[in-house]
């Protein structure tokens, strides 16, 4: 889902979340979706479950590192 996408899919969270008090169960790898304001956040790389926060996770500080060193990760990822 591209990230246009993602901040579309959080606003109709927000919303049913609010209007139907709903909650929602999701599995995923993204930084965007994970940024829900109060998301209960649960590491799955250890049993039983962690709970941990959103800068805590592998996926923020590896997207973050990333687009602040882009330079420097294509440089070696791409290096022989």
């Amino acid at each position: 889902m591209s990230p246009q996408r993602q901040l579309a899919f959080l606003r109709i969270m927000w919303q049913l979340a609010q209007e139907r008090e709903a909650q929602f169960i999701i599995t995923t790898h993204s930084p965007i979706l994970m940024a829900y304001p109060g998301a209960a956040i649960y590491s799955m790389d250890e049993v039983p479950l962690k709970k941990i926060g959103y800068e805590s996770t592998d996926h923020y500080q590896l997207t973050k590192s990333f687009l602040n060193n882009r330079e420097k990760f294509l440089k070696e990822l791409f290096r022989e």
